[in-house]
């Protein structure tokens, strides 16, 4: 166990020990912090595991993905009647199949009868190909859906496809 002074060498070694090295797998502040308190203790000890965490090339790279601001939360109504709320979402990078070598599949979810419905189409596909498409397989048989909740796809928010949302009096959210 080391108790003792700012011997920034025997630090290092430490930090390296309980952080960097193939047993210790990178772990993260918090549970870095733990370890060393085990056996270790220097002035300032915790100051210096957590610039060395952070400092860390590695720690930077796996934050970097979490750091990245969600969007608002918005809270979506219960449905009341089927086709009022749908969800829509584009799957791709798929193996091409079918007659068409169709390469992904837009899917919609109505929120009140949870029941999905699977468009084959193309990645590639138009905004009015998609909106087409979504008209003659889904809402000529089923009728005009109130509101479509999409990601936020180019195909989905693009200028054709708002004009064509407010045609059919639907809200894109």
């Amino acid at each position: 166990m080391y108790y003792g002074f700012k011997d920034r060498t025997l630090i290092n070694t430490i930090l390296h020990e309980f952080y960097d090295s193939v047993s210790s797998g990178h772990l993260s502040e918090d549970r870095t912090l733990e370890r060393v308190k085990t056996c270790s203790w220097w002035p300032n000890w915790k100051k210096d595991v957590a610039e060395y965490c952070q400092t860390c090339d590695r720690f930077q790279k796996a934050n970097r993905a979490t750091d990245k601001k969600s969007g608002m939360i918005i809270q979506i109504q219960e449905p009341k009647s089927p086709r009022e709320i749908v969800h829509m979402d584009l799957v791709t990078a798929l193996p091409p199949g079918g007659d068409r070598s169709y390469n992904a599949c837009l899917v919609l979810v109505d929120r009140y009868r949870k029941t999905p419905m699977f468009l084959p189409c193309h990645k590639d596909d138009t905004a009015r190909d998609t909106a087409i498409m979504i008209w003659n397989k889904a809402m000529s048989h089923t009728g005009l859906f109130q509101i479509i909740i999409s990601d936020r796809d180019p195909k989905f928010t693009s200028e054709l496809w708002k004009n064509l949302h407010n045609l059919f009096a639907t809200k894109l959210s």
